[in-house]
């Protein structure tokens, strides 16, 4: 059973149909790139799977569980739809992180709203509530560890830069564990000299039991960290398979074109 089963994914905006019937699937543990010019579709993509935009058809499956259903005309609760988002962490390009609070509260700060709702909803005890709260700046400390943070967990985001910004805002969606993690351009708001950093805490956040979404413009490392490459162009797959496939035997003209492109940069 996929860990992630995309099918059939329609989204338009207005008249301009952005998303036309995408499809993929991912197993546990799978990387997959996400590549593509500007304006084929990827960010509208990731933002229907992160629940930031309602596709208009199609369904979204995580481990075998429907989170979306297009057919569905019925309403979903607040805190379902809260429980359906836990499936997927964001990584933004901006970084979207809080300025007015530190490293390490921008992390805990989610974390400790849900378990504040579950024991409000009393889906778990006080006694849980106490164990997994005092569980929690631990958790995040490791995190920060794990990705070179965590001398900077008490500063500001104005007080870091860009790439520690973007490391900070990738331990900040670790630290709800959600089982698929996605990146929009997580290196495209930052200098070339900060985009390596960047893209070595992400490759090394690779492990079998992790799966992740990445949308990048960074084709040597889509070459290098994926097991799955999707080529979008105007709102829909062109060419989807393994580096090798995608980067070593396009199909084509759309992607030879694409790949030709960025090699003449």
């Amino acid at each position: 059973m996929a860990m992630l089963e995309v099918r059939d994914i329609y989204k338009s905006f207005g008249d301009v149909q952005v998303l036309k019937g995408i499809e993929f699937s991912l197993e546990k543990g799978e990387v997959l790139s996400i590549i593509g010019s500007s304006g084929s579709g990827k960010t509208t993509l990731l933002r229907c799977l992160n629940f930031l935009e309602k596709a208009d058809r199609g369904t979204v499956s995580v481990n075998g569980e429907v989170v979306f259903d297009g057919n569905f005309k019925g309403k979903i609760s607040d805190s379902e739809l809260r429980r359906r988002r836990l499936s997927f962490g964001l990584v933004f390009q901006s970084f979207n992180l809080f300025p007015q609070y530190t490293v390490l509260q921008n992390m805990t700060l989610a974390p400790s709203l849900m378990l504040k709702e579950q024991l409000r909803n009393k889906a778990i005890s006080r006694e849980e509530y106490k164990l997994q709260s005092e569980g929690l700046e631990e958790k995040c400390l490791h995190i920060l560890d794990q990705v070179g943070l965590l001398d900077k967990k008490d500063s500001y985001p104005y007080q870091i830069s860009g790439g520690q910004q973007q490391r900070a805002a990738i331990s900040r969606a670790l630290a709800m564990e959600p089982a698929i993690l996605c990146f929009d351009e997580p290196t495209s708001a930052l200098d070339p000299e900060l985009t390596g950093e960047v893209l070595k805490v992400i490759k090394g956040l690779k492990t079998s039991d992790r799966t992740m979404v990445i949308v990048t413009h960074e084709m040597e490392f889509a070459r290098n960290v994926s097991d799955k490459v999707l080529f979008m162009a105007d709102g829909q797959v062109c060419e989807y398979g393994s580096p090798e496939e995608v980067f070593g035997n396009p199909k084509t003209e759309r992607l030879r074109a694409f790949l030709r492109v960025l090699s003449e940069k």
